[in-house]
């Protein structure tokens, strides 16, 4: 391999963990050596969320800082573990090589598969049988309680479509919404508040199923319905501005005007 071929990659990846190490040192920084596993595990998640924002809008640069954010995440996780003799960076590569292999026999070994469909169909099956489910164990085995409600219902209703508890299509889970609509507003007029919040949640989880069943993730349609209201409100706020006046002191009826017009 010419000189001019030589992956940099692995050099630099030996200075970040160089600054790891240093950082996690007699000499480093107070606030880092003091962290552990748990303590990082909420910056850990800060850190993707910021990643995802940033691959969602397609902004190249800032996707390029996130990725290296979340990779010192992982480097510095992994070097806390090896402080405590649990395992080593080395482990956690070898670990995931294995399973990536095993994991591709389509393409590491002699399985044919027509489709991408195949594809997931083996990797469930080969997960399935790495994690010796008992005899007995739930379907819904697996989906980590810490997951963020939305990802977790939609896990959850798809290992349950799995086991073929599910409608036969998005109209379906559309019906079953609409009868959750309708046990919410009979908990509105009665003004049960334990029964309301009861409600919503189910309300919620039927609209997961109507994504689901449509083809489309909720996380990545409630982000964009999240991202399109932020941009309408900004604009109407500048509208609002330019008379001189704060948005608090606009009636309803006139921001509902202008966010009319800032719509279309």
């Amino acid at each position: 391999m010419a000189a001019s071929e030589i992956d940099p990659a692995p050099a630099a990846l030996a200075e970040l963990m160089r600054i790891i190490a240093t950082l996690r040192g007699p000499a480093g920084c107070p606030w880092d050596r003091e962290q552990s596993p748990r303590t990082m595990v909420r910056f850990m998640l800060e850190e993707a969320y910021e990643l995802a924002e940033a691959v969602e809008t397609e902004d190249v640069e800032n996707s390029c800082e996130e990725l290296g954010d979340v990779l010192f995440h992982v480097l510095f996780l992994a070097r806390m573990h090896e402080e405590l003799a649990a395992f080593t960076l080395a482990d956690v590569c070898r670990a995931i090589c294995e399973k990536m292999i095993r994991r591709h026999p389509h393409v590491f070994g002699a399985t044919r598969v027509a489709d991408s469909g195949e594809v997931v169909a083996n990797w469930r099956r080969i997960k399935q049988a790495e994690k010796n489910h008992a005899p007995g164990q739930s379907v819904l085995a697996g989906v980590p309680r810490a997951a963020p409600a939305l990802l977790r219902a939609l896990a959850v209703s798809e290992k349950a479509a799995r086991a073929r508890f599910d409608w036969d299509d998005a109209a379906g889970a559309l019906a079953k919404l609409e009868e959750e609509l309708a046990e919410l507003r009979a908990a509105l007029r009665a003004g049960a508040p334990q029964q309301v919040a009861e409600e919503i949640g189910d309300a919620l989880f039927s609209l997961v199923n109507v994504a689901r069943l449509a083809g489309h993730h909720p996380e990545t349609a409630l982000s964009g319905a999240v991202r399109k209201f932020e941009e309408r409100f900004r604009r109407m706020e500048q509208a609002v501005a330019a008379t001189g006046r704060e948005l608090s002191a606009v009636s309803q009826s006139e921001k509902d005007r202008i966010w009319e017009t800032v719509k279309s």
